[in-house]
C-alpha cells in the first residue's frame, strides 16, 4: 500500500495507508516518495559538508595561489572576511533549508519559494548552475588529490610526474571514489565519522607538527601585515597595472573556494533524521568549525615558512609540500602528505555523494537529459549509482583542460565557486522578493532573517563578478581566466533550452504523491503559525 500524507485543519500531520516518520511526512508534503535510506544523524550530516569544505584540501591546493595574489596578508585577513559573509550566507540557507528539507536543495527552493508563474524557470536557472558548482568541486578536488600523489611520491624517489601519470592518477581516483558511492552506500556513514575525526585530528596534527619542528618562525609582521603582488607573468602585477586592491580582491579565491560546498546537507535530507533541524544545523556548524580550523591552518604554515623565494619556487610544485621539506623532513614529509591526500580523497568522494544526490533530484523532475534513465534508485543498494558515475565522468571531463596549468586549475575553482553560489543566492534573493510567501521551519532566525538574506545576496553577487576576473597579468591564451567562458557555457544553454524547448514541458519539481497542494506555501504557512501560536 503507497504511504500518503496530508494536513489538517489545524496544520498538523494526517497519516493515510500506512504509519510514516516525521521526517517522510515532511517529505510527502513536499510532494515525494521516500526512497533513499533514511540513515544519518545530525554529526553525520555535519560530517559531509564539514568533509567536502575540507579546510586542508582548499587551503593546500591554492595555497601558491594564496602567496603570489596578495600574500599572507590577504590570506589571513581575507580569510576572517570570507568567513564572516559566508556564514550569513549559510544562515540563509539553514533558514530555507529547514523549510524544504529536501535531496534538490537550492534548486527546489527556488521553485517553492517564488511566485507559481515564475517557479519553472527560477528552479531550471538554479539547478544548472548548482550541477555546474557540484560537478566542479568534485573536479577542484580530486584533481587536487591527484597532484598531491604526484608531489609525494617524488619524495625521496626518482618518479618524475607528468601531465599523462597526473592523469591516470586523476581517473583512477575518481573510479575509485565512484565505486565507494556505489557498492559502500552502507559504509558511507562510517566513512564519514572517520573522515570528521582525520580532518579535525589531521589539521591539528599537521600544525603542531610544522610548528614545533620548524627552525625558525616568521614574524608576526610577515603573517599579518605582509602584502605580496606575484600577478605578473612577465614581472608587473596587478598592483602596478591595477591597484593593491583589485590584488586583494581577487587573492580571496583562496578562501571563499574553501568554504564552499556545505549545501551537501541539504541534498543529504532525505537520508538524514529529524532533517528539518539536522539539515540546517549541518550547514551552520560545518562552516563554524572550517572557519576555526582553517584559520588555525594558515597561521601555522605561515608562520612555519622558511624561505619565501624557495617556498614558491618549489622544485615539488607545491609550497605546502616544501614547508613539511624543510620543517619535518622527508620522512614527517610523506607522514604530512599522507593526511593531505587522506583529507583530499574523503572530500572529493563525498563530493561525490552530495553531486550524485544533487542529480538524482533535478533527473527526478526531469530536468537532466535522459532524466528517465538517470533517475533510478538502486533496489540493493539504496543509492542514484546512475547519477554517481554521470557525475564522476563530468568531472573527469571538466578537469582535462587543467593539465599542466595552475592557471586552468584556479579557473576551475573559480568555477565551482561562482557556479555553487549562484545557486545558493538566487533562492535567498527570491526569499526577500517573495518574503510574504516563505514558509518557516523550525529553524529561522527571526527578525534578522531579512537583513542577513540581503547582505548575503550582495555579497554572492560581489563574488561573482570578482572571481571572472583576469588573475595573471598579462592577459592571454595561457593566463586567461576561463572561468566566465565555463559560466558563459552554462547559462547560454540553460537560457536557451528553456527558450526553445524546456519553457514548454518543464514544470519545476514534480511530485509523486498528489495529496497535498505545494502550490499553496501561503496557506501552510497560516497552519503551522496557528499551531506555533498554540504551542506559546
Amino acid at each position: 500500500m503507497q504511504d500518503r500524507t496530508s494536513l489538517s485543519k489545524d496544520g498538523h500531520t494526517i497519516e493515510t495507508g500506512g504509519v510514516q516518520t516525521s521526517d517522510e511526512a515532511e517529505l510527502a508534503r513536499m510532494g515525494y516518495k521516500q526512497e533513499l535510506k533514511r540513515n544519518l544523524s545530525l554529526l553525520q550530516n555535519f560530517g559531509v559538508s564539514f568533509s567536502i569544505i575540507s579546510v586542508i584540501t582548499g587551503v593546500c591546493s591554492l595555497f601558491l595561489f594564496g602567496l603570489t595574489t596578495g600574500g599572507p596578508a590577504v590570506m589571513v585577513w581575507g580569510w576572517i572576511v570570507v568567513t564572516f559573509f559566508t556564514m550569513l550566507v549559510g544562515l540563509a540557507m539553514a533558514e530555507i533549508c529547514s523549510a524544504h528539507p529536501t535531496s534538490g536543495g537550492p534548486y527546489f527552493w527556488a521553485a517553492m519559494i517564488s511566485s507559481p508563474q515564475s517557479a519553472p524557470f527560477a528552479s531550471w536557472v538554479t539547478g544548472w548552475f548548482n550541477l555546474l558548482g557540484q560537478v566542479a568541486i568534485t573536479t577542484g578536488v580530486s584533481f587536487a588529490c591527484a597532484n598531491f600523489i604526484s608531489t609525494a611520491a617524488t619524495i625521496g624517489t626518482n618518479f618524475n610526474p607528468n601531465s599523462r601519470k597526473t592523469i591516470g592518477i586523476f581517473a583512477a581516483i575518481l573510479v575509485i571514489q565512484g565505486t565507494i558511492n556505489t557498492f559502500g552506500v552502507r559504509i558511507l556513514k562510517y566513512l564519514n565519522n572517520i573522515s570528521i575525526w582525520w580532518h579535525a585530528l589531521g589539521t591539528t596534527s599537521l600544525v603542531i607538527a610544522v610548528l614545533s619542528a620548524a627552525p625558525k618562525h616568521q614574524s608576526g609582521k610577515f603573517v599579518f601585515r605582509t602584502f605580496i603582488d606575484g600577478t605578473g607573468a612577465d614581472g608587473v602585477g596587478w598592483s602596478q597595472r591595477a591597484s593593491p586592491a583589485y590584488v586583494a580582491v581577487i587573492g580571496i579565491l583562496m578562501a571563499q573556494y574553501t568554504m564552499t560546498g556545505f549545501d551537501a546537507s541539504a541534498h543529504m535530507t532525505e537520508e538524514t533524521r529529524n532533517a528539518a533541524i539536522s539539515g540546517s544545523m549541518g550547514i551552520v556548524m560545518s562552516i563554524a568549525v572550517s572557519a576555526i580550523l582553517g584559520w588555525f591552518l594558515i597561521l601555522g604554515l605561515l608562520f612555519s615558512i622558511q624561505d619565501y623565494e624557495k617556498t614558491i619556487s618549489s622544485p615539488t610544485g607545491q609550497p605546502v609540500t616544501q614547508i613539511f621539506l624543510d620543517t619535518v623532513g622527508e620522512k614527517g614529509a610523506i607522514v604530512l602528505m599522507v593526511i593531505v591526500i587522506g583529507a583530499m580523497f574523503f572530500c572529493g568522494t563525498f563530493a561525490i555523494t552530495s553531486n550524485s544526490r544533487m542529480m538524482y533530484a533535478f533527473s527526478r523532475d526531469g530536468a537532466i537529459p535522459g532524466s528517465k534513465f538517470f533517475h533510478k534508485v538502486d533496489r540493493r543498494w539504496h543509492a542514484p549509482i546512475r547519477t554517481v558515475w554521470l557525475g564522476c565522468t563530468l568531472s573527469f571531463c571538466l578537469g582535462l583542460p587543467s593539465l599542466g596549468s595552475s592557471v586552468a586549475f584556479n579557473a576551475a575553482t573559480s568555477i565551482t565557486t561562482i557556479g555553487l553560489y549562484i545557486s545558493y543566492g538566487v533562492p535567498i534573493a527570491l526569499r526577500v522578493f517573495y518574503a510574504d510567501r516563505f514558509v518557516r521551519g523550525p529553524f529561522h532566525l527571526g527578525k534578522f532573517s531579512y537583513p542577513v538574506a540581503i547582505v548575503a545576496v550582495l555579497w554572492i553577487g560581489f563574488i561573482s563578478i570578482v572571481f571572472c576576473l583576469p588573475q595573471v597579468n598579462p592577459v592571454n591564451s595561457k593566463t586567461f581566466n576561463y572561468a566566465p567562458v565555463a559560466v558563459g557555457i552554462v547559462l547560454a544553454y540553460s537560457l536557451g533550452f528553456w527558450v526553445i524547448s524546456a519553457r514548454k514541458w518543464f514544470s519545476g519539481p514534480v511530485k509523486q504523491i498528489e495529496d497535498v497542494d505545494i502550490a499553496e506555501p501561503v496557506a501552510i504557512s497560516e497552519k503551522r503559525e496557528s499551531v506555533e501560536k498554540e504551542s506559546g
